[in-house]
């Protein structure tokens, strides 16, 4: 691998939903084709699943020439896996139904239009229930696996009925006030956070805890979250969320549990944002997991969420796991409010808890991932998944507690996958479970069971990395007895080491120096950065009315050879300062 040149084309991620590819040379008149897999988690809100695809092409990036009309086709299938009816609720596009049956629907859309595109593709379904209810999948490993045992996935929804009562909350919020959180970050985290505390229920009780090196609390306990109670600590907020310091975990967290230490009859949560690394984090998830393990029957719940890339998000990811709470993280700062507000509502929503899969108590080598199984909420379904030995029985039994601390029974009827890819389903969950396992306890063997995972699914791990094959094909000069100029194709491949794409462990001392997050994207080449400017900022709208677009359109309207020449010329004049001059004006001088 030393030998691979590093970086060299390949995917660039300029922003977390923006990647560039470097092509080699193309000759005009040849048709180029791209082929894109990817798996997406589909989102989950008001009791809808919605699939959302960027699907606009602006016209900046539409070749110049005669106009000819252009093919869209997109299919769609969904499987919902309960064998269920699916209530279709939405489209962006003119979807024509070619599929109907339980559980499934297919949809297809094709035509010849004139312009490309310019609005993203949107679909959204719901599954009917107003009880909780869900499946259990199963699938047989294919022999290339490195792991033999059997493949399952279960999951819960929630159901619609939202007059169900709720858990009485307990909620203490963490939040990291160090240097590094200065300026959007910090300020996108008090305002999701004045939302947030403004939707708890009087009868709930609430403390903010705001760190650097020092600790700082709203108040010495917990207050009932009346009205009053809420704008006081919002006041509190705006005082005291001053960034400056460095960054310690361990005592707020530590300060946290101790106030929710005797939340009887209601369910106690502690949600922790950060921006930061610490050295010992290992010792804050066993110090946690030895706290948690001698609390009462409902022990603290912990979610946690990561900003940019210098936190490390698998510590977090584990301190979620072990108080079975969720992780989730904004690497881009932009989405830092909107990410913490939808992490606070499936905290605020829950409906069952300590969930326990009874069947696979009978059954041998079992293992389930995560290990702690969080709880179910409003606002997401929840999905397990694992492998096993045996056989499973026609229905699976799920238990959990309810909010009035009733035991909840919820059989699952077991289903094969058969047209589902289970293991790719599966794969970047597990993947990410798994190596915030082997973080923890630095196991080599979890290390390469993860590895081998990545290298069967096709998934991205922290222990591998995504290599290109270029084709290269050159024609040689070859000497023969019948002709002394024969040409003969050969055709050699060069091997690509893209830039990593996975997340690392975090970075301690870009925390020690309270680096911001945002600091370490790469300096991007000058081109990348132009169009990445267009594609993501007010360029992208602007293009269709400045100079270098009249050009552009202007060659359309000509015959094929001037409009060559033409588009040549003007291109390199865009080059030597009009697309310059265009990103100044638009980006450079405005601190967009």
């Amino acid at each position: 691998m030393s030998k691979v040149p590093q970086g060299e084309g390949g995917f660039l991620n300029v922003k977390p939903h923006i990647f560039t590819l470097t092509t080699p040379p193309v000759d005009g008149g040849v048709n180029l084709t791209i082929k894109m897999s990817w798996s997406q988690k589909l989102l989950y809100r008001n009791g809808e699943f919605s699939l959302d695809i960027p699907f606009t092409f602006p016209e900046f990036v539409i070749p110049p020439g005669k106009k000819y009309l252009k093919k869209e086709k997109i299919e769609l299938n969904v499987n919902s896996g309960l064998g269920t009816e699916i209530l279709f609720k939405g489209t962006s596009h003119l979807l024509k139904e070619v599929q109907s049956q339980e559980g499934k629907l297919g949809f297809k859309y094709e035509g010849n239009v004139a312009n490309w595109s310019s609005t993203d593709f949107h679909f959204s379904y719901a599954v009917s229930s107003s009880q909780i209810h869900g499946a259990v999948i199963t699938q047989s490993p294919s022999k290339d696996d490195v792991d033999q045992r059997e493949i399952f996935s279960a999951y819960l929804l929630p159901g619609n009925q939202r007059s169900r009562k709720g858990f009485r909350r307990n909620v203490v919020v963490v939040v990291d006030i160090s240097g590094s959180m200065q300026g959007k970050p910090l300020e996108d985290t008090k305002n999701a956070l004045s939302e947030a505390l403004s939707k708890l229920d009087p009868e709930d009780s609430f403390c903010i805890i705001a760190f650097n090196g020092q600790t700082y609390v709203s108040s010495t306990s917990l207050k009932s979250a009346t009205k009053e109670a809420v704008e006081s600590t919002i006041e509190w907020i705006g005082i005291n969320f001053i960034a400056g310091g460095d960054t310690n975990i361990m005592r707020p967290l530590n300060m946290a549990i101790e106030m929710l230490s005797n939340s009887r009859g209601s369910l106690p949560i502690i949600f922790l944002v950060t921006d930061g690394a610490v050295e010992d984090e290992r010792q804050i998830c066993d110090e946690i997991k030895k706290r948690l393990a001698s609390e009462d029957a409902i022990s603290p719940r912990i979610y946690t969420f990561g900003i940019g890339s210098f936190c490390n998000h698998y510590f977090l990811q584990m301190l979620s796991t072990i108080g079975r709470g969720q992780y989730d993280a904004a690497y881009d700062i932009d989405l830092i409010q909107p990410r913490i507000q939808n992490l606070f509502a499936r905290a605020s929503s829950v409906i069952l808890t300590n969930i326990t899969l009874e069947t696979l108590d009978d059954l041998d080598d079992v293992e389930v991932l995560p290990c702690h199984i969080p709880d179910l909420s409003f606002e997401s379904p929840l999905s397990v998944s694992g492998r096993f030995r045996g056989k499973l029985p026609e229905t699976f039994k799920v238990k959990g507690f309810s909010a009035d601390m009733s035991n909840i029974v919820i059989d699952l009827k077991v289903q094969d996958a058969k047209d589902i890819p289970l293991h790719r389903v599966c794969a970047k969950g597990e993947i990410e479970l798994l190596t915030a396992q082997a973080w923890l306890s630095e196991n080599k063997q979890l290390e390469d069971k993860v590895a081998k995972l990545s290298v069967h699914t096709g998934a991205l791990s922290e222990y591998t990395r995504m290599v290109i094959f270029e084709k290269e094909v050159a024609l040689q000069q070859m000497a023969s007895k019948k002709s002394q100029n024969k040409k003969q194709d050969t055709e050699t491949l060069k091997m690509i080491l893209p830039h990593s794409l996975c997340v690392g462990f975090g970075n301690v001392a870009a925390t020690s120096d309270n680096v911001p997050p945002g600091a370490e994207e790469p300096k991007l080449p000058e081109a990348v950065e132009i169009f990445a400017k267009a594609a993501s900022g007010c360029c992208g709208r602007m293009c269709n009315h400045c100079c270098c677009m009249n050009c552009i359109r202007c060659c359309s309207h000509i015959n094929p050879q001037c409009a060559n020449l033409l588009t040549q010329l003007f291109t390199g004049l865009a080059c030597a300062g009009c697309i310059g001059c265009c990103a100044e004006v638009c980006c450079g001088r405005r601190g967009s």
